[in-house]
């Protein structure tokens, strides 16, 4: 972990999940997200002794495992707080639902890991709760009410609304639950004014719009790849599978509920949009394309 300034009270964590940092004062700091484990926390921690900073509170930007995993050991060791926006607030909170909702059920003990499930943390809602010089932004799209944070030094962090060109390059897919959702904000983020621009699994920058056309062009990619194998009317399973082959993807049992989502809910955003519909034959559902669409 690499400890960067960025601006007068802003710093982050240079980590496979970026983890920012905001000084109050020359004592405290808030934290923006609190990495992937409990390992992950001690290393953060560790900077904060270092650096002679308190933790004053944890700012989740949603509750993916990867951006809560910290949580847990941070705050049993400052009594810091813990604030979520929305939903995340209940998934932050209850994290047993994060696995469940990805699997569509109990999940099986294999996916009761570390990776889709962090330790349980109490929460208070974001919302009135920030700092003075803190502010947050819905980014709507990557999970169910996943936000930015913004500082005063002008600096945005971005959560999981842009990906890196390494990940998209080498993975093609990435996770989303609302397909709509993150291409809407991606249009946002165009519209939007910093200093530095840091992504949680991406290089601070000055500028992201060659990653948001990056990003915004591998799901539409992607998208036109799904409505091609509907052809014909094709089940949830054989459209998971061509998408697995066809990107030399390795199948298991993270990467099942976590690209099956994703893809189930590129199936939501082209029935939605009137290009798929789906049908029941012979007690299986399949999709097809709508004629003409």
């Amino acid at each position: 972990m690499e400890l960067i300034q960025v601006g007068k009270k802003t710093y982050y964590i240079k980590n496979p999940t970026n983890i920012g940092i905001y000084k109050i004062n020359n004592n405290d700091v808030y934290l923006i997200d609190s990495g992937n484990d409990k390992d992950a926390g001690r290393k953060i921690l560790k900077i904060m002794n270092e650096q002679g900073w308190t933790v004053k509170g944890i700012i989740n930007t949603h509750s993916n495992a990867d951006h809560i995993g910290g949580n847990k050991i941070i705050s049993d060791r400052t009594g810091c707080d813990i604030y979520a926006y929305g939903i995340e607030q209940s998934f932050t909170q209850h994290t047993l639902l994060e696995p469940s909702f990805l699997y569509g059920g109990y999940p099986f003990k294999g996916l009761r890991n570390k990776f889709l499930m962090a330790k349980d943390t109490d929460t208070k809602p974001v919302e009135n709760n920030l700092p003075e010089g803190l502010e947050y932004i819905v980014l709507k799209g990557h999970f169910f009410d996943m936000i930015g944070v913004k500082t005063s030094d002008n600096v945005l962090f971005l959560a999981d609304s842009l990906f890196s060109e390494e990940t998209i390059g080498k993975y093609h897919l990435f996770f989303i639950y609302d397909v709509r959702g993150f291409l809407e904000t991606l249009d946002k983020l165009e519209e939007m004014d910093a200093a530095v621009f840091i992504p949680s699994h991406c290089e601070a920058t000055e500028n992201i719009n060659a990653l948001i056309r990056l990003n915004r062009d591998k799901i539409n990619e992607i998208a036109e790849t799904i409505f091609n194998i509907c052809e014909k009317p094709v089940s949830f399973e054989t459209i998971l599978k061509q998408i697995f082959d066809r990107y030399s993807l390795v199948m298991n049992t993270n990467q099942y509920v976590l690209i099956g989502s994703t893809i189930r809910s590129y199936l939501s955003y082209l029935c939605d949009d009137g290009r798929l519909e789906y049908c029941f034959d012979d007690n299986k559902m399949l999709w097809q394309q709508i004629k003409n669409s």
